[in-house]
Formats: structure tokens, sequence, C-alpha cells
């Protein structure tokens, strides 16, 4: 495995434990089959698709570009961070509604 393919995987297991110890859910990689409308970065929420990134200089814009492309009818999110900084959350306003509605029938404690 490659260095940044590490260093992705790292971070998809970062942000699944961040986000289940946040909303009290069950989290896990997503499987990597290469932008089907199945392999989100990471498993969350149903109806979510998440994009994972970990980088000091996101490209937002191409990075949620890969988000829409792969996400099929699911809520297109990218999940972002840099070194030594939180995690963030981009996900386009007209679509915010969607995701708040999939994060509520989740559930969770």
């Amino acid at each position: 495995m490659t260095n940044s393919r590490a260093k992705g995987a790292a971070a998809e297991r970062e942000l699944a434990k961040v986000i289940a110890e946040l909303f009290c859910i069950d989290t896990r990689r997503g499987q990597q089959f290469s932008g089907s409308p199945d392999s989100p970065d990471v498993v969350a929420w149903p109806g979510v698709h998440i994009e994972c990134k970990r980088t000091e200089k996101l490209q937002l814009y191409p990075a949620m570009a890969q988000a829409e492309r792969d996400c099929g009818d699911k809520v297109p999110v990218v999940i972002h961070r840099r070194s030594r900084d939180s995690w963030m959350l981009t996900v386009r306003l007209d679509r915010l509604q969607n995701l708040i509605d999939a994060v509520n029938a989740a559930g969770g404690e």
C-alpha cells in the first residue's frame, strides 16, 4: 500500500470512529469499489455518501464533484481536515435538510 493510500485508509478509520463516538451509531470504512455508488469512504447514515479527505490543501470543489459523481441518490458530503485541526463537513446548502433528516432518522443515543 502506498503512503497516500495508507494515509487515506487511516483517515477513514479515524473519521468513522469520530462519527461513531459523536452520534452513538455504528460506522465503518466503506467498501472501496473505485467510484461506484456503493463506495462511500465511510458508512455512517443511510442515505448519505461520505467522501473523506485528509489533506493540507483541500481542493473542495473537485472533492464535492467526486462525492456527487459517486453518491447515486444519496446526499453527498465531504468531511475533511488538515493536520492538527478538527474535522469539518461540507454539504451543499440545498441538500442540508436531506442530511439533517438522514442523521435524525438514524437515531443514536
